[in-house]
Formats: structure tokens, sequence, C-alpha cells
């Protein structure tokens, strides 16, 4: 199997950043007759490479650690994981919000997955000469900080109505959004206007496209919540804040993990076209084309690990140890190979640019099949 597919039947409506489709399904899910002894040896094989996986040694105690949480122990069991380490859809633990799951599909890491069978000509129709551009950093850039920023809203933070444009697929909320949000390209913007809210108390985010404050609310193209706590994925067809369905705040650099040494998960990239249909955690298409050598919204490359990043500087080398072991999510539609994080001053911005250095070439495409357990989750197995 070459990747989890599904492919358009039915029209949907069209968002302004492409068209959309609404599929049909999906690749046949996890055989249950060989399920017992397959996951028992993938989850211990996960918990190790995980634990193990890029970025340099951890910090001393005291040094500060990266808002990506730890990983789940293999033998413990809270309610919502299973013997595993693996979200099992019920309600999900509590304890600190620090990130997604320890097998969310976001923290798997793809250093050794198979080369996708169209990995050449998928990176070639990407821009196989065009470089990685880092679309985050400090100061600002045509008046407005530069990336996606997140804002982050204490315990009890008041909860509005929003008014969504798409709201058929758009989480109804209400979401709290503070009147002071951060949108992304700053309040004048005409981009994308994304706002991301950080409930560190609820362990939720809460993702906007097309954001605009409206009297003491706000409206907005479509809008998605995720439970940091869970793997639950949106629902079949179903866009979010992003054209793939899936959470933006997932796939973005944070100055913090960069600080201390690690990235744990794929990050966001964007690439000019993509054709109909999603791979898997994709839940959204925002394409009607059907060249087979395009990338699908959910597609998952990874740096070569041939990719020589010694000499970068060092935030550049965390950021690209990251896209070797975790690789990145094809998420929405912009420029070749535009990375996504969040704006801080903190940033080294010269350092950052070192990252141009890194071509299309120097990516694979990955098969990341194998890792799917359900096309309603993004557990791996």
């Amino acid at each position: 199997m070459a990747g989890v597919d599904v492919s358009d039947e039915t029209a949907v409506r069209r968002r302004p950043r492409g068209s959309g489709g609404r599929p049909a399904g999906v690749a046949a899910p996890y055989d249950a007759r060989v399920r017992g002894a397959v996951r028992t040896l993938a989850g211990v094989v996960f918990l190790v490479v995980l634990a193990g996986c890029g970025g340099e040694p951890p910090p001393s105690p005291g040094a500060g650690a990266p808002p990506a949480a730890a990983g789940a122990s293999a033998t413990a069991t809270p309610d919502g994981v299973d013997a595993w380490g693996r979200g099992t859809g019920a309600a999900p633990a509590k304890g600190p919000c620090t990130g997604l799951p320890a097998d969310n599909v976001w923290r798997a890491d793809v250093s050794r997955l198979p080369v996708h069978a169209r990995s050449a000509a998928i990176v070639a129709r990407i821009g196989a000469g065009a470089g990685v551009h880092p679309d985050f950093g400090a100061g600002r850039w045509e008046g407005a900080p530069i990336g996606i920023p997140v804002t982050t809203v204490p315990a009890g933070q008041k909860k509005i109505d929003i008014s969504f444009e798409y709201a058929g697929e758009s989480d109804r909320g209400p979401y709290p959004v503070p009147a002071d949000a951060k949108i992304e390209g700053g309040p004048d913007s005409d981009g994308d206007r994304h706002v991301i809210v950080w409930d560190r108390a609820a362990c939720k985010v809460y993702e906007l496209y097309a954001a605009y404050p409206r009297g003491g609310g706000w409206r907005a193209g479509s809008g998605a919540v995720f439970d940091l706590r869970s793997n639950k994925l949106r629902p079949a067809g179903w866009t979010s804040a992003d054209a793939s369905g899936l959470s933006i705040f997932a796939g973005l650099v944070r100055y913090d993990e960069v600080a201390a040494g690690r990235i744990d998960h794929a990050i966001r990239v964007t690439v000019p076209r993509t054709r109909t249909g999603y791979t898997w955690p994709a839940t959204h298409s925002a394409s009607s084309a059907t060249d087979g050598d395009l990338p699908q919204l959910g597609q998952r490359l990874r740096l070569k690990a041939s990719t020589d990043t010694a000499g970068l500087p060092r935030q550049a080398r965390v950021v690209a140890e990251a896209m070797k072991c975790y690789g990145v999510i094809v998420t929405d539609h912009g420029s070749a190979w535009y990375v996504s994080g969040a704006p801080d001053d903190r940033w080294d911005n010269d350092a950052l640019r070192a990252l141009k250095d890194l071509k299309g070439t120097d990516f694979e495409v990955v098969d990341a099949a194998a890792l799917m357990t359900s096309r309603t989750s993004a557990a791996v197995r």
C-alpha cells in the first residue's frame, strides 16, 4: 500500500485557498486477526524509537522543557490510553498539558519508514530546486510579526460564539477567544488571518481561519477545536482552520522547543498545488487536480538521512534534525517548502535563514500507511 489515499466522489463547497471535495472512504482498517501480536511489538518499538529520535541532548533538570509532551509510560494505562500507550477514544487522561499524546501521528518517528513509490515525481512537482523557507522569526515583516502567533489564555477565559462562513464543517464552540487575540499577519492582514488560542488549563487549542473581530465577538471562515489529550480526527471530508483538516498548532515550530534542543513532532509545510483527495491523517481535500505526481494534503515527507546538517547554526540544526526524524506534513497551499512556526523575538533570523540551503532534492516522500490504526484516529501503530 503506497499510502492511505482517498479520492473525491462528491463535490462540496469551495474554500478560497482551493477547491474542496468530499472523499468516499479510505483503505481497509488494521486487520484485527493480527492485532494482538503486532501491536504489542510495535508499541514497544515505537516508544523506544521515540525516546531516541533526533535532537540534541535533553537539557538538565531546571533548564526548561519544551511545550511538547514527554512520552507515555509503556506500562501505565490511564483513561483513554491502552496497555501500549495508544489512544482508545475513551475519556483522555488528565495531567499537565504539554502537547499531543505520545502515540499521535504528529509525534511518530518516520526516519525508518519506506520511501513512497512516487517520491521523486512528487518532490519534483513541489519544487526539487526550491529551498526551504522558515516562515517564522523575530521582529516584523510588513508591519506584522513573522509567523503564526499563538495566544495563550488563562483558565476561565470567557467563551464567545463565533459566526462561521463554513459553519457546516466548523466546531460550534463557544471559543475562548479574547478581543485582543493575535492574528496571523496582524489586524490589517489580507492573508489567511489564522487565530490560534491555547487554553492550557483545558488542554485544548481553538483555531480560526479568516478571523475578524466583529463588535464584541469574532467572525471567521472556519474553526476547529482540538483536544491535545486526544487522538480523535475530524470527520471525513471536514476542513479545519487549515485546508487539510489538521491542527495548525500541532505542526508549529516554537522557540521554547528549539531552545531546549529538540522538536518532537512533524512540522507544518505548504506546497503550491495538491491533487484531489487526501492522505491520512488529513480529513479534507482542497483540489480537483488529478495529476498523480502532485502531493495530497496529509502527505508526509522527511529530510533525507544523508543530508549534512552538522554545519547548520544551532537553531536551524534543531529544526533540520526534526525534519529528518518526524518529517513535515503537507497541510495547506502556499509557497513551496514554507515551514511554519510561531513568532518570537528570541529567534535568530540569520541562523534560521541557513535552512534555505536545504533544497527539495534533500527530501523524500515516505509511505506512512503502516502507521495507521484507524481512519478516524491519529494514533499510530
